[in-house]
């Protein structure tokens, strides 16, 4: 509550970019309004061979440059996701590229990847692990022509190989030129090929027990066509799992005043106005995949119902961004107690038997087909 009474009105009164730089260098003093986290072995889940304390992360964006993330481990999150990160340095896109829509509690941002570069982030993280599961964002680098994209993540990803316990592909941000072309089957099979398989030959070269997983994320604006290509891709090159969703070019259904949300320009909307899209899209892959590639769920998580929504539909895990912002540092030890609370009223005893359980029901009485 002090956060939403006292430190939000202060910062929702600079502008969205700078709030946001003055809360990531603040973190310290945030957690006084936090506590211990609240922690649960209802909420313990292994995927991908690691061990995560909870199911909530922190999704790539918030913390690009690796800066705070022992800071944001503090808070109580299961995993971080840190970036997007590209090979080359490179300063985003032109200020102002970030806007609130409070009426919509909503966000349209077109940072473009703004970051310091893939060495500099590796460099200084190797010194500041954060104390719960990192996943690790790549992009492609502005410059770098689509035709050579697939070198420039490799680049990036020989950096930044031996400090993640996930990489994160990200081919579907709105906010660089062409980068959505590279979730097309040809584009997608072709660097998705390359990465597993350098994954495989740095494994046997470092000290690492396994390849690092990887994740790809894609964008909220696919249609049925485009996921099934992606699951094609994504099963045959053994794929670890997929993050659903990025943010979104659509602006329909918004309360914001249309002439408002037109002057703020192009760039991808979060928050409130994502969540029942995303959702959609997790139950789509879940019943794609039969429930066996994982999912993290992204988009408008404000409160434990709406991450309960997410892992019924089939999100092992759920990532949060804009609903940080709105509800301050206190939204993850909210969320976590109270998804304690709705497994003891359904009577389970672990998150993971939750998950996908929508899917699970319709099969069993019969509204759609088992594979």
């Amino acid at each position: 509550m002090v956060y939403r009474s006292l430190v939000r009105p202060i910062l929702f009164r600079l502008p969205p970019e700078t709030a946001h730089e003055l809360a990531l260098h603040s973190l310290s003093f945030l957690k006084s309004f936090v506590g211990h986290p609240f922690e649960s072995p209802a909420l313990n889940t292994s995927l991908f061979g690691l061990q995560f304390k909870n199911p909530v992360g922190l999704a790539a964006g918030f913390d690009k440059n690796g800066f705070a993330l022992e800071s944001l481990a503090a808070l109580g999150f299961g995993s971080i996701e840190a970036g997007t990160v590209t090979y080359h340095p490179q300063p985003g896109n032109p200020k102002p590229r970030m806007f609130r829509l409070s009426e919509d509690q909503a966000l349209i941002n077109r940072a473009g990847f703004n970051n310091n570069g893939a060495a500099a982030f590796a460099e200084h993280v190797e010194a500041h692990r954060p104390n719960c599961v990192l996943g690790i964002s790549i992009g492609k680098s502005k410059i770098t022509p689509l035709e050579h994209a697939v070198d420039d993540y490799l680049a990036s990803f020989e950096l930044v190989y031996e400090l993640a316990d996930y990489v994160a592909i990200n081919v579907s941000s709105p906010n660089t030129p062409q980068l959505r072309e590279l979730q097309q089957s040809d584009q997608l099979t072709s660097l998705l090929t390359a990465l597993q398989t350098r994954n495989l030959e740095l494994q046997k070269t470092t000290s690492r027990p396994a390849p690092v997983p990887l994740l790809v994320k894609i964008s909220p604006d696919l249609e049925r066509r485009d996921l099934e290509m992606i699951v094609d891709v994504i099963q045959r090159l053994k794929i670890d799992g997929i993050i659903a969703t990025n943010t979104t070019v659509s602006r329909d259904n918004l309360r914001t005043d249309r002439a408002r949300v037109d002057a703020c320009g192009e760039g991808g909307v979060s928050g409130k106005p994502l969540t029942d899209r995303s959702t959609k899209m997790i139950a789509e892959l879940y019943e794609l995949t039969s429930g066996l590639i994982p999912l993290i769920g992204v988009g408008g998580i404000f409160t434990a119902n709406d991450a309960w929504e997410k892992i019924c539909a089939g999100a092992s895990l759920i990532q949060l961004y804009t609903g940080f912002i709105y509800q301050g540092p206190r939204i993850v030890r909210q969320i976590n107690q109270g998804l304690v609370q709705i497994l003891e009223r359904e009577g389970l005893a672990n998150i993971t038997e939750a998950v996908g359980s929508k899917f699970k029901q319709k099969r069993k009485e019969g509204t759609i087909a088992g594979k």
